[in-house]
């Protein structure tokens, strides 16, 4: 097949979405396919690139902070990158893959939609993370102006897909993991010299509201092993100086910062607990990484979350939003080491069904559904 992904963002890898657009692009170019992109972002090859959309300052650094950017659509350019293929795949609802399923409309060509972007995502951003009414008009905002469009949508978990459904969605939903790498292995680590001694507790994440990275900061501070407990957050985002600030009263100083593959799965194998503390999540694939690696995980039991689905037992969850339980969780699984070695060989077997591998093959059967049932159409 000749695949067309439309994506406002694809060069930097710094954010979930992103990922994902770039590890499907990989997957399906090895399995024999050829996949173009339309995106900003810098030249290259099998790519079409589209100007960044200008925002004021302040629009702007929310944006960048969330690791995103946005694409002004050029019906031109679109056309050319859509012009002989077979499908074409959007990530994002807004501007310019509005633009560009118009053109795949009027040209007749297959088309299929992906939701990666959670009203909560927004509306946390601003504040506004728990009015349900405003988190519901934007899944009615992109209902009506984008996905109902389509006629297969892929969700990356059975939560988001129960949740458009919910919201009126008509289109098939494919249930597709994003996908866990073959280079995320069980595996441990020896400690870093400045890990040494410490208890490394790790989430990887945006530092963003609804990441809610401050319970673990809160947590800590109650726990029996506060003074032996090294915060580690991989990741960035708007939050940071407010953790930097909350970690002030910490023993060990939290550590902050982006880490790459290579680095991250380093650090997942040094990892004696792994926290995800979200209220908002449509997957998480962070979370089935760091169990992947042979992490224990200890998830916010959100309704608003996936998440909670890769949790093998009630001790891998907490209540959303409850610094306590999370504390009495985390000491809990430092005082049973025993218990976690057991359960980190449980949960990283428990990783298997979430390999890319297989992500690849039902994104493939999703394309084809489309095309065959375009051809019927005609």
């Amino acid at each position: 097949m000749k695949i067309l992904i439309v994506i406002d963002q694809f060069d930097s890898a710094n954010n979930g979405t992103t990922i994902s657009a770039r590890r499907f692009a990989e997957g399906l170019e090895k399995r024999g396919h050829k996949v173009l992109i339309a995106s900003t972002g810098e030249p290259g090859e099998n790519k079409y690139v589209l100007k960044e959309l200008p925002m004021t300052p302040i629009v702007s650094h929310i944006v960048k902070s969330q690791g995103m950017a946005f694409a002004i659509p050029n019906r031109k350019v679109l056309e050319e990158a859509m012009k002989d293929v077979d499908v074409v795949h959007f990530y994002m609802p807004f501007g310019l893959s509005m633009q560009g399923l118009k053109i795949a409309e009027k040209l007749g060509i297959p088309h299929t939609a992906a939701f990666h972007v959670q009203p909560e995502n927004i509306t946390f951003t601003i504040g506004l993370g728990n009015k349900t009414k405003i988190n519901d008009g934007i899944y009615g905002f992109y209902r009506d102006r984008f996905f109902n469009h389509f006629t297969h949508i892929h969700c990356p978990s059975n939560f988001i897909a129960n949740e458009l459904i919910k919201h009126g969605y008509t289109a098939k939903m494919h249930v597709i993991s994003n996908g866990v790498g073959e280079d995320f292995v069980y595996a441990r680590t020896e400690k870093e010299d400045r890990l040494k001694d410490k208890i490394v507790l790790t989430m990887v994440g945006r530092l963003s509201n609804e990441k809610r990275q401050d319970l673990i900061f809160d947590a800590v501070k109650k726990s029996k092993y506060e003074n032996k407990i090294q915060i580690v957050l991989a990741g960035k985002g708007p939050k940071y100086n407010k953790y930097v600030e909350m970690g002030e009263s910490l023993t060990n100083k939290p550590i902050m910062e982006f880490f790459d593959k290579e680095e991250l799965i380093k650090l997942l194998g040094m990892t004696d607990v792994y926290v995800h503390s979200s209220d908002a999540e449509i997957e998480a694939i962070s979370c089935i990484e760091a169990v992947a690696c042979g992490n224990v995980p200890i998830i916010a039991n959100s309704v608003r979350s996936a998440t909670p689905q890769f949790a093998l037992d009630e001790r891998s969850l907490f209540e959303a939003g409850n610094s306590d339980d999370l504390a009495n969780k985390i000491d809990y699984w430092i005082e049973h080491e025993e218990e976690r070695q057991k359960m980190q060989l449980e949960y990283a077997k428990s990783a298997e069904k979430y390999r890319i591998s297989k992500s690849m093959e039902q994104m493939e059967g999703m394309f084809l559904d489309a095309i065959r049932e375009s051809r019927a159409n005609v």
